[in-house]
């Protein structure tokens, strides 16, 4: 029987984020996924409300934290890993196309900090390793982004942005780096697992005419009837949907704080000469 790891949901309407903190029933060693930095970009005020939440249940609950795991280098919030491995001492995951995502907008950011022990481990596709006595599976899914990866543990998988709820869709693939068809090939390795596998996603937006927000369905339910890719939809029909929509698509809102920040896995710029830390924004002449 596949083990069926607790599950804790922590959802943020301020970016629609999802946060979750799985763990070991027995071992009680638990990872956190996907933390939220809580970050107020017009007073430009940081805070760790969302992160100190999921470390009051984790002492709740008597966890002990051993992974903070980034599906990828999200662009619509800050991570809040860095500050969870410093009350922690968690380790740090995520795939290794975090190195393309890197060379891609470290410059543009004068990110010359950026070091080796921002991240632990950076994650190989089908590597695995241990959550107490429930193995974690790596999954590469790009196609979102080059750094994108879904974790197996136990019954359940984390998608990242790969896939939203079946009535909202899939992840955009127009940011550097994104392939409409990568995330196809993605989503259909995905969908290969058993059908009650649970999917969690890392986002909810309530597509219309739905007045929750929801974040667990089954790779069953996605493969059925997912808007985009669901009822055996053809590669080339995904693809152009996929671009056609994000043609029509804005930036997110909290795109280049959080690629700044998410880069250096949840750390912030260091302190200027005055001793302010500064978050860049590239300006374009229309």
């Amino acid at each position: 029987m596949t083990a069926a790891p607790e599950i804790t949901a922590f959802f943020d309407e301020a970016t629609n984020s999802v946060s979750y903190l799985v763990a070991d029933p027995v071992s009680r060693i638990a990872a956190v996924i996907d933390p939220v930095l809580d970050f107020d970009v017009a007073a430009g005020l940081v805070s760790t409300r969302s992160a100190d939440a999921i470390l009051d249940a984790v002492s709740n609950a008597g966890l002990k934290v051993a992974w903070v795991l980034e599906t990828h280098v999200h662009a619509d919030h800050l991570s809040a890993a860095a500050h969870i491995r410093q009350r922690t001492s968690a380790k740090i995951g995520i795939g290794i196309g975090v190195r393309e995502v890197q060379a891609t907008f470290g410059p543009l950011f004068g990110a010359d900090d950026l070091a080796e022990d921002d991240f632990d481990r950076l994650f190989e596709d089908g590597e695995t390793l241990q959550l107490g006595e429930i193995a974690i599976e790596v999954l590469a899914t790009p196609g979102h982004t080059p750094a994108c990866v879904s974790y197996k543990i136990g019954d359940a998988v984390f998608v990242g942005d790969t896939l939203f709820m079946p009535d909202f869709g899939t992840a955009r693939t127009d940011f550097p780096g994104g392939d409409a068809a990568k995330l196809y090939r993605s989503i259909q390795r995905i969908f290969a697992l058993p059908s009650e596998t649970r999917l969690f996603m890392c986002h909810d937006y309530k597509a219309p005419g739905r007045s929750i927000y929801a974040w667990e369905t089954t790779v069953g339910d996605e493969a059925g009837r997912n808007v985009h890719i669901g009822g055996g939809a053809s590669a080339e029909a995904f693809v152009d949907l996929r671009r056609a929509r994000d043609a029509t698509l804005s930036a997110p809102k909290l795109l280049y704080p959080a690629i700044q920040v998410n880069i250096r896995g949840g750390r912030l710029p260091p302190p200027g000469a005055d001793g302010s830390v500064y978050l860049r924004v590239p300006v374009t002449l229309a």
